[in-house]
C-alpha cells in the first residue's frame, strides 16, 4: 500500500516554504529568545467582547451541528458587508461560510478546476497557493510579477499563459508583497479573465488593511461578478486567526455546488464561532480600523528606517501587515540571509523564496511585534545586510 499521488505531490517533492519558520519555532520551543517576524499573526488577542460572545454561545448550547452554508444571520451580515464594500448587490445565497480563508481557497479551486486543468496564480504568492492547486488535482501555473514594478502584475503576462486555463487566483492587498493592485491593473486582469473565459478567484482577506490607494473589490468591476469567487475571512480584519471563520462569495449556482462540497468535507463551522463572528461584524468598521492601526503605524517605522541607508530597498507596501525588503545587494538569497539573521541576531523573518522565484533575494518582515522591538529588529537587520554587502564587494 502507498499514499495517493494527490497527497504526496502537494509540495511537488520540495520544501513547503516554511523551513525557516519551523527552524525558528524549534528554537523558541527550546527557550531561545527569538524576535518572530514570520507569521501574519496579530500581537494582540481576539477582542474580549468577541470572546465573551463566543463563550456565551457555547455555554448557551450552540455546540451541535450547525448549518453547513453558515447560519442565516451571519450570511446576511457578510452579504451586507460585501455589498457595502463593492457596491454590487450580494445576497445570503451568494455566501458560503468556510473553516477559514484557506478552506475557502481549496473549495474555490475544487469547484472551478478539473484534474489536469491549468490554474494560474501570481508569483510572489502566499505559500499555500501552489499546494492548494495541486491538492485538487490541478496544475499550478505561476505568472511572475516584478520587483521593479512594485510587484504589480502585468495583465499581458497573465494573458500569455492563460490559454487552456480554468482559473486565475489574485490577491490584493497582497501577501507577501504589500502591493495593492491599481485600477488599471485590476481592469486589465478582468479583461484577461473575460477574454480567456477564466474563473477569477480573488483572495481579499486583507481588504481592511490598505494604507495607500484603494482596495478594488473584484466583484465591483464591470461584468466580473458572474465569474468571480471572492475569498474573505475574519482572521486579519478582526484578529480571529485561530477561530477559522472565512467565506466564499460566488454566483448562486456555484455557491450551491460549493455547499455540496462542504457537506462532504468540513460539514459546517461550529455554531458558537459563527455567533462570535456575527457579533464581531455587528461591531461595525471601527473595530476593523482598530485592529489595522498598528500595522499602518509600523509600516511607517520601517519606511523611515530603511530610507536612511542604501543597501536594502523597501518594496512599496500599500497594504497588508508586512514589509517586503529587497536585499539582493548583499549577494545572498533571502533564505541564506534569513538563516544568518536567525543565527546572529535571533530574529526570524520569511525568505522571499518561500513565496516563489519572483521574490528571490527578498525577505518578508511581518509587522507583528511592538513598535520598539520592531524598530530594534529592523536596525539590526539592516546592519547585518550592510556587513554582508561589504563582504560581497570585497
Amino acid at each position: 500500500m502507498h499514499p495517493s499521488k494527490r497527497v504526496t505531490t502537494i509540495n511537488a517533492g520540495g520544501d513547503d516554504g516554511w523551513g525557516l519558520f519551523n527552524a525558528a519555532k524549534k528554537r523558541v520551543a527550546k527557550g531561545q529568545d527569538i524576535i518572530e517576524l514570520t507569521q501574519g499573526e496579530h500581537d494582540i488577542t481576539t477582542d474580549t467582547r468577541i470572546l465573551e460572545a463566543m463563550h456565551k454561545a457555547a455555554i448557551g448550547g450552540n455546540t451541535g451541528y450547525s448549518a453547513i452554508p453558515g447560519i442565516p444571520a451571519l450570511r446576511e451580515a457578510i452579504a451586507a458587508r460585501v455589498t457595502r464594500q463593492s457596491g454590487v448587490k450580494t445576497t445570503p445565497d451568494n455566501v458560503v461560510v468556510t473553516a477559514g480563508g484557506q478552506a475557502a481557497l481549496f473549495a474555490a479551486h475544487y469547484a472551478t478546476c478539473d484534474p489536469g486543468d491549468k490554474a494560474l496564480f501570481i508569483d510572489p504568492y502566499y505559500a499555500t497557493y501552489p499546494g492548494t492547486i495541486r491538492s485538487v488535482g490541478a496544475v499550478p501555473v505561476p505568472v511572475k510579477a516584478r520587483s521593479r514594478d512594485g510587484f504589480q502584475p502585468r495583465p499581458a503576462d497573465i494573458s500569455a499563459k492563460a490559454d487552456g486555463a480554468a482559473s486565475l487566483l489574485i490577491n490584493s492587498p497582497n501577501n507577501p508583497t504589500g502591493a495593492v493592485y491599481s485600477s488599471e491593473i485590476m481592469t486589465g486582469i478582468g479583461r484577461v479573465a473575460q477574454d480567456h473565459d477564466l474563473w477569477l478567484i480573488s483572495d481579499e482577506v486583507y481588504d481592511t488593511q490598505v494604507w495607500d490607494g484603494d482596495h478594488i473589490p473584484t466583484r465591483s468591476l464591470p461584468d466580473l461578478a458572474p465569474r468571480t469567487i471572492q475569498v474573505g475571512s475574519m482572521s486579519k480584519s478582526h484578529a480571529m486567526t485561530g477561530s477559522r471563520l472565512g467565506w466564499i462569495i460566488a454566483p448562486e449556482d456555484m455557491a450551491s455546488h460549493i455547499i455540496d462540497l462542504l457537506t462532504n468535507t468540513n460539514y459546517g463551522v461550529p455554531g458558537f464561532i459563527q455567533e462570535a463572528a456575527l457579533f464581531a461584524l455587528n461591531l461595525g468598521p471601527s473595530i476593523e480600523e482598530e485592529v489595522a492601526a498598528p500595522f499602518r503605524r509600523r509600516r511607517e517605522i520601517v519606511k523611515r528606517i530603511v530610507a536612511g541607508q542604501q543597501v536594502v530597498k523597501a518594496i512599496p507596501s500599500d497594504g497588508a501587515m508586512y514589509a517586503m525588503l529587497d536585499l539582493r545587494a548583499t549577494g545572498m538569497t533571502g533564505e541564506e540571509f534569513g538563516y544568518k539573521l536567525l543565527d546572529r541576531e535571533k530574529i526570524a523573518i520569511m525568505p522571499g523564496e518561500s513565496f516563489g522565484s519572483a521574490a528571490a533575494g527578498h525577505i518578508r518582515v511581518a509587522l507583528t511585534t511592538d513598535d520598539d522591538k520592531l524598530e530594534d529588529a529592523i536596525r539590526r537587520l539592516l546592519a547585518l545586510a550592510a556587513e554582508m554587502a561589504e563582504t560581497a564587494d570585497a
